[in-house]
């Protein structure tokens, strides 16, 4: 099992990648959520300077958002600081389209995206759609040292549902998930990203890895699960989901899961007081990073036990221990802005050193 950190893209607080190789992590995966936080790919271009060894990956970029050429290039770029270390990890834009509004790129332009930017970091000509125009395009000064594309780039495809994980079978080098423990879920992805793959007459490698970003709650002895350095370090991942949810049962007309239900009324009213023109920026206030008091009350021990690991250090390695089995490859971690040094530095010694 290889271990990430995904990190609040402060441009500032960029040695945080230098600590996170310093504590034995494998990769620092780094958002590319716009709206929110700085520059993935500046953050990126720091932190290649300050590290030697640990993996640099946009944890995810945003297909639709920047043009396939303008993600090859940026991504490439990057790669000149830190041949052999780069990741690009791209998804449809679950929440950098919704700060805007939007909903997330289809997945048909998700694919189109996807097989730009595969043939792009190939060092290939490709033909691309933008505004109604198709023409060819390419990276024209690859052998001149702007960008790198001598050592291969893997392109990790993100993908919850199975129409999103079959592109990952057919463009992707790995997929990016968010899922709980439950070898059943991992082993379906598996199965959707291997058929898709030979639908599309490739071959996937054995070590075709599965990334999943999953925070994991460390207890101490007799700690509550409410306690307030838990809620400080993970309120902001798990009530992320209820952001996402909120859209989703809108937008597909579905039931709230069983962990929300005792709650979801009354977070529901909550946001409904925001005018509609606006609540997109109500809903995903504090995203990832930091705790809304009022948002407090709807974190539950359900909430916190369906999006996260829990439990002391044994327990946690135990279940991380079944996402392996299951076929996770890389677990990755979230804590809250202001929380992450203490924690990056907890889960190294409890985790990390004992796994």
């Amino acid at each position: 099992m290889r271990f990430g950190m995904c990190v609040t893209t402060k441009l500032t607080d960029v040695g945080f990648a230098k600590t996170c190789e310093d504590l034995g992590f494998d990769t620092v995966w780094v958002p590319d959520s716009q709206m929110i936080w700085g520059d993935c790919y500046a953050y990126m271009a720091l932190a290649a300077e300050r590290t030697s060894r640990i993996r640099l990956g946009t944890g995810v970029a945003v297909a639709g958002l920047r043009p396939a050429p303008v993600i090859a290039h940026s991504i490439a770029s990057v790669a000149t600081l830190a041949p052999g270390r780069v990741v690009l990890g791209i998804g449809s834009g679950n929440s950098a389209f919704r700060f805007l509004n939007l909903k997330p790129l289809p997945t048909r332009r998700y694919g189109e995206e996807l097989a730009a930017i595969r043939g792009l970091l190939a060092g290939e000509e490709v033909e691309y759609r933008f505004r109604g125009v198709t023409a060819p395009t390419r990276l024209l000064m690859a052998d001149r040292g702007f960008v790198e594309l001598g050592q291969p780039i893997p392109m990790v495809v993100s993908g919850f549902g199975p129409k999103a994980q079959g592109l990952a079978g057919e463009y992707g080098d790995g997929l990016f998930v968010s899922m709980p423990v439950e070898a059943r879920s991992i082993a379906r992805s598996r199965e959707t990203v291997q058929r898709a793959a030979a639908e599309a007459g490739r071959d996937l490698p054995a070590d075709f890895p599965i990334v999943n970003l999953l925070n994991v709650v460390l207890l101490d002895p007799g700690e509550d699960l409410l306690s307030d350095r838990v809620i400080a370090e993970h309120g902001p991942f798990v009530t992320s989901s209820m952001h996402y949810l909120f859209e989703g049962v809108r937008q597909y007309d579905r039931e709230p899961p069983r962990h929300l239900l005792d709650v979801w009324d009354r977070y529901s009213a909550m946001l409904e007081r925001t005018p509609e023109h606006t609540r997109h920026l109500r809903i995903h206030e504090g995203h990832c990073t930091f705790l809304l008091e009022e948002e407090r009350a709807f974190i539950t021990p359900e909430l916190l036990r369906a999006t996260t690991i829990v439990g002391s250090a044994e327990e946690c390695i135990a279940q991380i221990r079944e996402l392996e089995v299951a076929g996770v490859d890389e677990l990755v971690v979230l804590p809250a802005m202001g929380t992450h040094e203490a924690y990056a530095d907890r889960f190294a010694k409890q985790v990390i050193a004992r796994y």
